[in-house]
């Protein structure tokens, strides 16, 4: 009894600083925000940064104001968010069906890794080009780009995951007659979900960058990289801190999201943390 008391006054102790540390990263974020905010308020509207250049708070609020009042850039949304989640899937779908052939089979894991490493080191962006000349300005060469991207972290992350348990719990699981497919379905797929899921996060993100990237450089027909490009040319620069305001918030959307899919999915893993904690 006497230890079960000190271990809960030990818990209790532990919450108080959990949620002490939280209140103050608020507080901490709060005020750096706010601070922040009115020096980006205040410095171009007394001349310090050039305006036209860098425009204060209240003229891209204003901004986004004009943009969701006009309506005509919802066309550019849907072409940008659909592409992304094309370009996710089949870079997911790709990702994950490479980094189980590789993470299974020895053999062609050997076989393919050089010239994977080699691939890994090529900064995707050098491909656009070729894409673009290849696929055209639609869509695409912007899921085509995007793919290229975004498949590798998922591709990494399942072969890596697929080799997390030891070789005590192979020999275990084989000492009990257990088939290569029971190894991969109840010993390596449990183990690789957490990271997998990661990677699918990771490459979620990089999907958005692709195709963003993409509607910059191909001079796409539609796509909020196309507004981007187009404001930022005429100096429309409201407009432009605009469209990234919405792309940030997509962004960190599309993470939370991710996020919550994530806890739902893995919750062994969670509650495993709990215990440990």
């Amino acid at each position: 009894m006497t230890s079960t008391a000190a271990d809960v006054r030990s818990r209790g102790k532990e919450l108080r600083k959990q949620s002490k540390s939280t209140t103050q990263s608020v507080i901490v974020g709060t005020v750096t925000l706010v601070v922040f905010l009115a020096l980006w308020e205040i410095l171009p509207t007394l001349g310090v940064l050039n305006r036209v250049l860098i425009p204060t708070v209240s003229d891209t609020i204003w901004g986004l104001g004009q943009l969701i009042i006009g309506g005509y850039w919802w066309e550019d949304l849907a072409s940008t968010l659909s592409s992304v989640l094309i370009a996710w899937t089949i870079g997911v779908a790709f990702g994950i069906t490479m980094g189980v052939v590789l993470g299974t089979s020895p053999f062609v894991r050997t076989a393919i890794t050089p010239y994977a490493i080699a691939l890994q080191a090529l900064p995707k962006i050098v491909l656009a080009p070729v894409l673009i000349g290849a696929l055209g300005f639609g869509p695409e060469s912007k899921i085509a780009i995007a793919v290229a991207i975004c498949f590798f972290p998922v591709w990494i992350n399942t072969m890596v995951g697929l080799s997390l348990p030891s070789a005590a719990e192979f020999t275990f699981m084989r000492s009990l007659n257990a088939t290569r497919v029971q190894l991969f379905r109840k010993l390596q797929m449990p183990s690789a979900v957490p990271i997998v899921l990661v990677g699918m996060k990771h490459a979620m993100l990089l999907s958005f960058t692709g195709v963003l990237v993409a509607e910059i450089l191909s001079s796409a027909s539609n796509g909020l990289g196309k507004l981007v490009k187009e404001f930022s040319i005429q100096l429309n620069m409201p407009l432009t801190l605009a469209v990234i305001t919405v792309v940030l918030t997509i962004a960190v959307s599309l993470v939370s999201i991710m996020d919550v899919l994530e806890r739902k999915a893995v919750f062994w893993s969670e509650s495993e943390r709990g215990k440990k904690s």
